[in-house]
């Protein structure tokens, strides 16, 4: 259990399509890491590439809500359906300092893998449903800037220019 370094915006792995696990032997470890992580950095979500790591897994925890009363873990997840629309403004912990307008789902079913190895589908609404997706576009190599307008790009772009430049090597 160990907290790892969270990557940044410009870091080719958050632009990678993360793989499905397939040997679960050791993801105890890597699970426990992502929620050390998270907790370090007051996240309430963090998938694999996020650590540098292309895994298709994440975690969540939003029990300081009434939505949900314990993190969860979700591993091979995909998202089979969504309806509705809601828009919140989003932070990532890859994007430090920067908010944009995300127009997602309001209720999702996902299908995915627990912490228990057990395969699950199941109908998540609300803030859960947000944070779900948001960490899905992790997994799928998609960050919240891909849905910023223009003027959001200009606004943060001396941050983002900032961010790209302490990931090239």
């Amino acid at each position: 259990m160990a907290v790892q370094k969270v990557v940044t915006y410009g870091h080719k792995a958050l632009r990678e399509v993360c793989a499905n696990i397939t040997d679960f032997s050791n993801v105890d470890s890597l699970i426990n890491d992502l929620f050390d992580t998270m907790y370090e950095f007051d996240g309430i979500g963090l998938a694999c590439n996020q650590i540098g790591i292309n895994k298709r897994m994440f975690v969540v925890d939003i029990t300081h809500t009434k939505e949900c009363d314990t993190p969860l873990v979700f591993m091979n997840g995909k998202i089979e359906k969504g309806t509705g629309s809601c828009v919140d403004s989003e932070g990532c912990l890859s994007l430090p300092d920067i908010r944009i307008n995300v127009e997602r789902f309001d209720t999702i079913t996902y299908s995915y893998v627990d912490e228990n190895f057990e395969k699950c589908s199941k109908e998540f609404s609300g803030m859960l449903a947000t944070v779900i997706q948001h960490e899905n576009d992790h997994l799928d190599g998609k960050l919240i800037t891909d849905y910023a307008t223009p003027t959001d790009l200009l606004k943060y772009d001396k941050a983002l220019k900032l961010m790209k430049s302490n990931n090239v090597r």
